[in-house]
């Protein structure tokens, strides 16, 4: 038996996610054009999402919220791998070497390979804390 949910109630915590997943991106360092491809939003609600308005709650479709699940979850991940705060919120703009990245950073691979490398990056990621998720 499935449990229905208000809609207001969802639209309230997919805001909340949307707004937590702006922040996490900017705080690895992505630009609002990065950001906006990563969550496959556009400028204006990454804008509204970015200034809190008050009253103001974002339309998420199944795409968008799995995206801003991803960005929770590696977060989650970097967290549990990094104490520093350098590594922490810089990792995602590092250049990294392994197979996968080729030298790339994991932030320009999310955003270069669509929601494939978006999925991939996130994989990797979650496999350095063990793969919990």
């Amino acid at each position: 038996m499935a449990i229905a949910t208000h809609p207001a109630a969802n639209k309230t915590r997919d805001t909340a996610g949307l707004r937590a997943a702006i922040r996490i991106l900017e705080n690895w360092g992505a630009t609002q054009e990065q950001g906006v491809e990563v969550l496959r939003i556009s400028r204006s609600t990454y804008n509204r999402a970015k200034r809190s308005e008050p009253g103001w709650e974002a339309t998420i479709d199944r795409d968008q919220l799995t995206r801003i699940s991803m960005v929770l979850n590696i977060h989650a991940a970097l967290r549990t791998v990094f104490e520093n705060p350098a590594n922490l919120y810089g990792f995602m703009t590092m250049p990294n070497h392994n197979q996968w990245f080729e030298g790339r950073t994991p932030l320009d691979t999310m955003i270069s390979g669509g929601f494939p490398g978006l999925y991939e990056t996130f994989k990797r990621i979650d496999g350095l804390r063990g793969a919990q998720w």
